[in-house]
């Protein structure tokens, strides 16, 4: 089963990310912080990953570089309503910078490709 874990504090984006992603047979976690998602993500090893930059504890962005490393096959969607700079992201990670809101052409893209 393929596996999403969603980091914003956006309760109402989480939820509907996470009705589209369930309709499509993905299970699906939510973590408003970056301490809950470092708990979460090492157990449930998610193969898909939506990380917002500005979180209440910190910034999900420079978090992203680690988490990809520590998650090589999973891919990571860098999400943001503003247009900050992206990270420097390890060679050969699966990522996708994305603005909010989210379309859902680019979800099905990469939906599409890992199922």
């Amino acid at each position: 089963m393929i596996t999403a874990l969603i980091i914003d504090d956006e309760e109402d984006l989480g939820l509907l990310l996470k009705e589209y992603l369930v309709k499509r047979n993905i299970d699906v976690y939510i973590s408003q912080t970056l301490e809950n998602a470092r708990f979460l993500l090492n157990q449930i090893k998610p193969n898909i990953i939506f990380i917002d930059n500005n979180l209440p504890d910190g910034s999900g962005w420079s978090n992203a570089p680690e988490i990809a490393l520590q998650h090589p096959s999973a891919y990571i969607f860098l999400m943001s309503g503003f247009h900050p700079t992206p990270p420097q992201m390890p060679e050969k990670v699966k990522y996708l910078v994305v603005e909010k809101p989210l379309s859902y052409e680019q979800l099905n893209e990469v939906v599409s490709s890992i199922q």
